[in-house]
């Protein structure tokens, strides 16, 4: 075996030490309209019954079922019951009142029949069918939930289903997780920004806005940095990062050339490494780390765009999900669709575009790149495809663990 690879840990064992590392950073109070992808932590319970008052769900007449069962058809429209109305009530139990969806039901009635089952003439309506049914299309009080029940239960992300639930339950503002202080660093002389034109040598950077935007689908605005090649201006900068920020996301700086000082700086800081490599293939220089005191959390990635790109997705989006109280992914699978061979003994995060096939089975089409330079083959691809490191050949049909990063 490749002395090196022997050294590396594997991917079970740097996930469960991320994870092991995660770190609740406690809650805070936000505007409901704010809270969307954020994780809950208060219960939401019902203030009062769901529905709260027994509800018309469709436009027409109600009427004492009691009237309908003795035989009457016609029915004298005594009044109008819109929804927004307080409560009326039916005098004349041979009468009917005419009900608008959402409105409340009529006191003296139990029964609503539609407009499409009716004939009204000249203030009378006539039921035109033979039969109905005792309570219909009238939605009863507290068939929902009752007063007091839970809804949702905190620790649940919110989503437009939960921000429902709690506005039409009066929480304007909504107790959550804190997010994490984040920045994140880019690293190497060879970057220049999006809006400059590269020299030959040079090109411009686009890990910072891959890490960045990811992160904003939790809420997180992550702040950015650059540093050069300067191994006393990157300890400096980072020095100050560990007193500013919770999490700090290096791109670049962590592989075994001369100029990759990240590792040592942080050595040199005081920060504890937890593992540094990792038996993959993208990402293998892959560093984390933290403070004594647990304060910052270090994610030092390659600064090769589809390794920092994988890693991030692979460990850092697990480690946010655990630090915010929520319950792992949900492990999905995919069958190859081709046959694919890899030599090294390295777990190997194939890039593949899903598809279903007819069989309703989730098929994964490899869309091999030109290594983990290749920036441009992630928009060919919707996820990796989890590839053992025991073997080298993978047959088409085989299932295997899949990690998307696109919806």
């Amino acid at each position: 075996m490749d002395f090196e690879i022997y050294l590396m840990i594997d991917i079970q064992q740097a996930t469960q030490i991320v994870l092991d590392h995660s770190r609740f950073l406690g809650n805070e109070k936000i505007a409901l309209i704010e809270s969307i992808g954020r994780v809950l932590q208060e219960d939401l319970k019902a203030d009062r019954d769901f529905p709260p008052f027994t509800r018309v769900t469709m436009d027409g007449i109600s009427i004492p079922y009691q009237s309908f069962a003795e035989g009457l058809r016609t029915f004298p429209i005594e009044a109008l019951q819109a929804a927004g109305m307080a409560q009326k009530t039916l005098q004349n139990s041979r009468n009917c009142m005419e009900v608008m969806t959402g409105a409340i039901l009529p006191q003296n009635t139990d029964t609503v029949i539609r407009y499409e089952d009716l004939s009204i003439e000249e203030g009378k309506a006539k039921i035109v069918i033979d039969a109905i049914k005792h309570r219909q299309n009238a939605h009863q009080q507290g068939t929902d939930r009752q007063k007091g029940d839970l809804i949702v239960p905190k620790g649940r992300g919110m989503s437009s289903a939960e921000i429902a639930v709690a506005s039409t339950i009066g929480k304007s503002f909504i107790e959550v997780s804190r997010l994490p202080k984040v920045v994140i660093v880019s690293t190497g002389d060879e970057l220049v920004e999006v809006n400059e034109t590269p020299l030959p040598h040079q090109i411009r950077k686009s890990n910072v806005y891959s890490l960045q935007s990811s992160l904003l689908q939790w809420g997180i605005a992550a702040e950015t940095r650059h540093l050069p090649d300067d191994k006393e201006l990157i300890r400096r900068e980072l020095l100050q990062y560990l007193k500013e920020f919770e999490v700090i996301i290096l791109s670049g700086g962590v592989s075994k050339g001369k100029l990759d000082f990240v590792p040592e700086v942080l050595e040199e800081l005081k920060v504890e490494k937890l593992f540094h490599k990792v038996a993959q293939r993208p990402g293998k220089p892959f560093w984390f780390g933290k403070t004594a005191d647990n304060s910052t959390h270090i994610f030092a990635l390659p600064g090769n765009p589809v390794s920092s790109f994988m890693c991030l997705y692979r460990y850092f989006h697990p480690w946010l999900r655990k630090s915010l109280g929520l319950s792992p992914f949900k492990k999905e699978w995919a069958v190859l669709k081709s046959d694919f061979h890899f030599r090294p003994a390295l777990t190997y995060f194939l890039q593949v575009k899903l598809e279903f096939g007819e069989d309703a089975r989730l098929w994964a089409v490899p869309v091999e790149g030109k290594g983990s330079g290749d920036l441009a083959n992630l928009v060919d691809a919707d996820g990796f495809l989890e590839l053992p490191k025991e073997r080298n050949d993978f047959q088409k049909g085989e299932v295997f663990p899949l990690m998307r990063y696109r919806i």
